[in-house]
């Protein structure tokens, strides 16, 4: 058997329920290449399981997640692996602008589109932080219940770059309040979200995981593949308004912005890293023990 606190995701089933659940807590959940390529993993087992009808996405720990791991032990942006979202050449070996675009077209904005077209219904249950990337995991999901402590932010602006490679700001958010998280780079609460209409359902973080489970035992007694349709319909309707190709376009800005970085100072990322962006945090609020971690990643990932 595996060692559950050896795995960075864990899978399990409650009944027609697959629950997906990050599992770093040391480093809030921070994701990494082994975290990305294990949720790809255990999506595709919750998909071709016939008897899997509904896929939870949980963090194990305080906090859902804190982003991209820009400053633990485990980083491993040189690490090969297959390629799952775009046909395209490996990151490792390639240099500058090459091996950046390479990968994060790969483990960034493919993976999360790949995962926002999971043909079954898909359900964020989100505690403490999300950040950064761990709003991209938020957003492919098809609902997000998050519990009254919960915090979102997205401050890669700090950075000079213009939010997270899944740029879905404007349409989870609408455009003012996507242009007022990003040009402060302030946290916004839970309640701030739903009143945005960012997430379904504002609970005790007590009922949280009760809350969640309702919920997806109501969608599981739906017809399976009228779900599968249904999720596609309004995927391609959110397209149709323009998503998927404001994306491409922005995510050519997101790289500019790193090269513009690179030229002009010392590296991709503005001179930030992960003390530096949580010294901001701290200054913009964050809690003690929020900045605490020297290791814990809080928002985008070095590359």
């Amino acid at each position: 058997m595996t060692d559950p606190e050896n795995e960075a995701v864990t899978y399990a089933k409650r009944g027609k329920i697959a629950v997906v659940t990050l599992n770093r807590p040391e480093y809030r959940n921070a994701q990494n290449s082994v975290m990305t390529y294990a949720l790809d993993a255990a999506f595709q087992r919750a998909v071709d399981d016939a008897d899997v009808s509904v896929i939870v996405l949980a963090g194990n720990g305080k906090h859902f997640s804190a982003g991209h791991d820009i400053g633990t032990p485990g980083r491993d942006h040189h690490v090969h692996y297959d390629n799952k979202a775009v046909m395209w050449w490996d990151h490792v070996d390639r240099e500058g602008g090459d091996q950046r675009y390479a990968r994060e077209m790969e483990v960034y904005l493919g993976m999360c589109r790949r995962w926002r077209e999971l043909p079954k219904p898909t359900i964020a249950m989100i505690q403490g932080a999300c950040i950064a990337g761990g709003l991209m995991l938020a957003w492919v999901c098809d609902l997000i219940v998050a519990s009254d402590d919960a915090f979102f932010s997205d401050p890669v602006v700090r950075m000079g770059i213009p939010g997270v490679e899944y740029f879905a700001h404007p349409w989870v958010l609408g455009p003012r309040a996507a242009k007022e998280i990003l040009f402060t780079g302030d946290r916004f609460s839970a309640q701030r979200a739903y009143e945005w209409g960012m997430v379904n359902r504002v609970v005790p973080r007590e009922d949280l995981e009760t809350e969640t489970f309702a919920i997806a035992e109501r969608i599981s007694a739906m017809p399976q593949f009228g779900l599968a349709l249904t999720k596609k319909a309004v995927n391609q309707c959110e397209d149709q308004m323009g998503m998927r190709n404001g994306m491409d376009s922005v995510f050519g800005l997101h790289h500019f912005a790193h090269a513009h970085n690179a030229e002009v100072g010392a590296d991709s990322l503005g001179g930030m890293n992960a003390k530096s962006m949580k010294d901001s945090a701290s200054k913009d609020g964050a809690s003690k023990d929020d900045a605490s971690k020297d290791n814990a990643s809080t928002d985008k990932a070095a590359e």
